[in-house]
């Protein structure tokens, strides 16, 4: 039977690992970018809570409808540190439980010079969580690093953040903990709209295709919309957008790889016509397709669908 480790190195089958929670505990230095790793595991469609006293990681667990339970959607990670009392021993106890009880978990350790702890608190001008009265940010950080010895040294993922900028932080826990290809992080959503019905504010990138013979004026298509066979036809075999796909999707070639090296985790791209109805719809559908294939997870809306005029009442958005 195939296993999955867990912990420090005991092992659950695969079975057992699908109904147990996916659990990140990140602990480590203060100054090491906890804040930092939180964002980008919120990114990654954790849900995340931040200074969690260390006893109460069962008890949350242990909650009904909690993200990862079997029946929720995201995955938990939480942060546990020295700003809390009993910090080392309550963690220790917890990792022990869970580890008796079988709970797949991984324990990420964020670590940094002690130099470069002291320059992030003096630039900061925060307070050492341990620096008590009279005592130096050095002390408190060596005070810390005492304590911290024997979670280190059970870590499952040790980062040293020393010489690493916020985003070079965050791609480095994307690809430990993202799943798969790392296209697979970007959420990228492609929709359609008429620029008579006013801009795509939102959108990141905005693709005009008026320019494209329109079914409008062609009475047996004027009622129909880009999702009806007869107008998608009329609007994608034509030579004008056999040309216009070859570029387009050129285009994207070029700039969604760099996306997601940016580490960007929602694009917005409208395809813009003047009613929104036809070339658009359209187009939007193609090029949600393509993205899809080429492993981006996709989502396709028709801003201004609802107001086709097709003879039959207002069209639902699908």
């Amino acid at each position: 039977m195939n296993e999955t480790a867990i912990g420090d190195g005991a092992s659950c089958s695969e079975q057992d690992a699908r109904i147990m929670p996916e659990l990140v505990i990140v602990t480590g230095m203060s100054g090491a970018g906890r804040t930092e790793a939180m964002h980008a595991f919120e990114d990654l469609g954790y849900f995340c809570i931040d200074n969690l006293p260390a006893s109460l990681i069962g008890t949350l667990l242990a909650l009904e409808g909690m993200p990862g339970q079997p029946d929720a959607a995201r995955r938990l990670a939480v942060v546990c540190d020295a700003r809390n009392r009993d910090f080392f021993s309550d963690l220790m106890c917890e990792l022990d439980d869970l580890k008796k009880r079988g709970v797949a978990y991984r324990l990420v350790f964020l670590d940094a010079d002690d130099d470069k702890l002291i320059a992030r608190y003096k630039s900061s001008r925060r307070r050492h969580p341990l620096c008590g009265e009279g005592m130096t940010i050095g002390q408190g950080i060596q005070q810390e690093r005492s304590l911290l010895r024997a979670v280190k040294d059970t870590a499952s993922d040790l980062i040293d953040t020393t010489d690493m900028l916020p985003q070079k932080l965050k791609n480095t826990i994307r690809s430990l903990f993202s799943e798969g290809d790392e296209r697979a992080a970007l959420t990228v959503t492609v929709y359609s709209f008429g620029f008579k019905h006013g801009a795509a504010l939102d959108a990141d990138i905005v693709m005009d295709v008026r320019f494209l013979p329109n079914p409008y004026y062609e009475p047996e298509l004027k009622r129909l919309t880009g999702l009806d066979a007869p107008v998608r036809d009329f609007v994608m075999y034509r030579s004008e957008t056999e040309e216009f796909q070859k570029k387009w999707r050129s285009l994207l070639d070029c700039v969604m790889p760099g996306y997601v090296a940016e580490g960007k985790q929602q694009l917005a791209i409208a395809i813009g016509c003047t009613g929104g109805q036809h070339r658009s719809v359209a187009i939007a559908e193609s090029t949600g397709e393509y993205l899809k294939a080429k492993g981006y997870r996709v989502s396709i809306a028709h801003r201004d669908l609802s107001l086709a005029e097709t003879g039959k009442g207002e069209r639902s958005l699908q």
